[in-house]
């Protein structure tokens, strides 16, 4: 059994205050994939190169304190891939692909984190630029390896994964375009939603992202932002899942899927 956990951290020096360490090792997962680390390799060095016995590796962003991912794994990769190949938003720090290759199978662990668009039209603008260039590449990459990409998506792609779909129609995260992508990334090109595989009906439950505005997390006015998207035969191996919603880690939640296959 392979455990694997996603968390938007919301900056890793505030989640390390907050008892990200602890929580690891009470929760013991074998991969951890994070997204908006907002820090560089020098703050970085000495500090979360490990955690709860975890090797981190990470794609920092050119800007300070801005985005960045990493995965922490129990086991080493065969291979390290910073960025997946666009000038613009490698330069962000939004992709980071660890390979676990054998003489019998080729397997990745993905950390992605996909812009925002809430910040003004030239952001969304942003966004749709990497839905474009993003799509052909897990398409070329289902075509020679398995793997589970892990994530904020920045998308809640049905009614049903947002508890106000009426009142966020016109809002970035909740656009028909946005939507149509994954769709057509689910349908078309045959990647499967973990969790909805899952818990195909869920909706309360399901939110992994509260905004810090009002009574959101109080009232559980949330979005499922985070995702396990994940190649046919990976996802098949889905047994269990938990989405960590009392733990304050971040304004998201830890999302972990038990799978019943190991990368050994």
């Amino acid at each position: 059994m392979f455990t694997l956990t996603s968390l938007n951290l919301n900056g890793i020096r505030s989640a390390t205050t907050k008892g990200l360490e602890a929580w690891l090792e009470t929760h013991a997962p074998d991969a951890l994939c994070v997204q908006e680390v907002k820090a560089q390799a020098p703050d970085v060095a000495g500090k979360f190169e490990t955690l709860a016995g975890l090797q981190g590796y990470f794609h920092f962003a050119e800007k300070k304190g801005y985005s960045g991912v990493g995965v922490y794994t129990r086991h080493a990769p065969s291979d390290v891939l910073v960025g997946y190949g666009s000038q613009e938003f490698d330069a962000e720090g939004r992709y980071l692909e660890l390979r676990f290759d054998t003489p019998t199978s080729k397997r990745s662990i993905i950390s992605a984190y996909f812009p925002s668009g809430s910040s003004g039209e030239e952001r969304q603008e942003a966004k749709y630029r990497f839905l474009d260039s993003f799509y052909p590449h897990l398409l070329a990459l289902k075509a020679q390896r398995e793997f589970v990409l892990c994530g904020d998506i920045n998308i809640a792609h049905q009614e049903i994964d947002l508890k106000n779909f009426k009142g966020n129609k016109n809002n970035s995260g909740f656009l028909p375009q946005e939507r149509a992508w994954m769709s057509k990334l689910l349908s078309e090109a045959g990647m499967v939603d973990v969790y909805r595989q899952l818990e195909p009906t869920a909706t309360d439950a399901a939110y992994t992202w509260w905004s810090n505005r009002g009574q959101a997390y109080a009232k559980n006015v949330g979005w499922r932002l985070d995702y396990h998207l994940a190649t046919p035969a990976l996802a098949s191996g889905a047994r269990t899942h938990a989405v960590y919603k009392d733990q304050r880690l971040s304004d998201h939640a830890p999302l972990s899927v038990v799978y019943d296959w190991s990368l050994a």
